[in-house]
């Protein structure tokens, strides 16, 4: 299932951007100035006990784990204790400093799941922490399907933490597809496996943001971890969970002090609300809230990575778009869609939307992005600074675009730098909610091919150029420039 989405439809009023930087020119990338030490405030921690029965570990995913050969394994349990709502103090502001009290408590018990090296000796000291994303109706984890070979390679922790009630308790499906598993949407994990998960409890999504945070103080214990002791805590969230990253990081990193740096994986321009104790956290509803970016006044370090998709259309993170400064980066990707082939896997094709949806190099890119924040907290050293998509300010934004429908600006990749295909994250004409996000894949005729490329050869030396330009500029890894390389299609030029 393609499970990383959301459905809606919003407009709202655009700020002016600041115009995009050369795309072949990143900015340098100053150091991580000193941080104080931190002081986390005392606060209770999740009690976790190992989960069994049932039918096993449930997860939404397009591309199950397959974690053995990689030396990994997997462990579930549950999360629980006496969770706190927020109220918020005054206006939620655009600048992101936001004052939130606790309100309400209530019990709960909720899963996690995690993902570790088998051998305690290959263990890195990262944890990244993902809140599930439940817009499909089920929890499922686009970030490990992003990040995997980064996570692996690198000996991290990746932990899945059931944050919000539908993926627990079931509740409405916010985009639906119909796929293989698709008729598990919107029951919750108790419906879908009783004897694995009907003892858990989720007292609704006002208290997620706590039960993600004494998961994290339990994790920071080294529960669950398999005895090994964690260094760094990095919380991440994509789509729907990506707007939860931002309230998290505007609302509740300031109380509780309990991540060491955030991954924030295509937000939207807004985040996700703050409700009352009988309400859900509806992104239907978010999308016609209003912008916020992070806040700046925070020690821990944000990495904010944005597909073409997100920039404009029905996401509009343009309106939320901010400088980059010694606590925050935002790198924005051209050619790439809020979900692609790579996100979907073998559902790619059953989508219904009557072109081939986006592939590109989105995945790749990300791992970078990752690399780079672990480096930015282990040593200090900032990511680069990426040039940004260039759009045209307006009531509603519109990316710029070269001859051949590609986005101008951003991060960019062989695959629109040496293009045999238009790869664009525009929302396609067809109105289903996921058309709307998988952006398409155009491939050129031989026409404009021969126009383009005189020779195969000469396509296979300007690609491979671009591929090390991509890997200089930091925006690829060493590690990834092969994956990068077969993106390329040389078949498809006359010899």
């Amino acid at each position: 299932m393609c499970l990383a989405l959301f459905a809606a439809a919003c407009s709202s009023s655009s700020t002016a951007s600041r115009p995009a930087a050369s795309p072949k020119a990143p900015s340098p990338s100053p150091s991580l100035s000193p941080s104080p030490t931190v002081q986390r405030p005392a606060g209770p921690a999740a009690s976790v006990a190992e989960l069994s029965g049932g039918s096993g570990p449930y997860i939404g995913s397009a591309n199950p784990p397959v974690l053995a050969p990689l030396g990994y394994v997997q462990q579930e349990y549950s999360a629980s204790g006496t969770a706190t709502a927020y109220q918020a103090s005054g206006a939620l502001a655009f600048n992101g400093r936001w004052t939130l009290t606790p309100s309400t408590t209530a019990a709960y018990r909720t899963r996690i799941l995690v993902r570790r090296p088998a051998k305690a000796s290959a263990f890195s000291g990262n944890v990244i922490v993902e809140w599930l994303n439940v817009s499909g109706g089920v929890d499922s984890d686009p970030e490990w399907a992003t990040l995997q070979e980064e996570i692996v390679r690198s000996g991290d922790i990746w932990v899945g933490v059931s944050a919000q009630s539908i993926g627990v308790e079931g509740g409405p499906v916010a985009v639906k597809v119909d796929v293989a598993g698709s008729d598990q949407a919107g029951k919750g994990l108790k419906a879908i496996d009783p004897a694995r998960y009907g003892s858990l409890e989720h007292p609704g999504d006002s208290y997620s943001y706590d039960i993600f945070t004494q998961v994290a103080r339990a994790l920071r214990a080294g529960t669950a971890l398999g005895g090994d002791q964690p260094q760094r805590l990095i919380a991440a969230g994509e789509s729907q969970s990506a707007f939860a990253m931002v309230s998290y990081y505007n609302g509740i990193q300031p109380l509780t002090e309990a991540f060491d740096g955030f991954f924030v994986h295509s937000r939207g321009g807004v985040a996700l609300p703050i409700v009352g104790t009988a309400k859900s956290a509806d992104i239907a509803s978010a999308l016609s809230g209003k912008p916020t970016i992070m806040r700046t006044d925070q020690t821990a370090p944000v990495m904010d990575i944005q597909t073409e998709t997100d920039v404009a259309s029905v996401l509009d993170s343009y309106v939320a778009r901010q400088p980059d400064t010694d606590r925050f980066r935002l790198w924005e990707v051209a050619g790439t869609a809020h979900a692609d082939v790579h996100l979907v896997g073998a559902n790619a094709t059953a989508l219904g939307c009557g072109f081939p949806i986006n592939n590109g190099p989105m995945h790749i890119v990300a791992k970078a992005a990752y690399h780079a924040l672990k480096t930015w907290l282990s040593n200090g050293r900032a990511p680069v600074i990426a040039p940004r998509i260039t759009v045209a300010p307006g009531a509603a934004p519109q990316i710029r675009r070269n001859v051949e429908g590609i986005a101008l600006g951003g991060i960019r990749t062989p695959p629109v730098d040496v293009p045999v295909a238009t790869l664009s994250g525009a929302p396609s004409p067809n109105p289903s909610t996921i058309c709307l996000l998988v952006g398409s894949t155009k491939p050129f005729t031989a026409a404009q091919l021969a126009k383009l490329y005189p020779s195969r050869a000469d396509y296979v030396k300007r690609y491979d150029a671009d591929a090390d330009a991509a890997v200089t500029a930091g925006f690829v890894l060493p590690q990834d420039r092969p994956a990068l390389l077969a993106f390329a299609a040389p078949q498809m030029i006359a010899a």
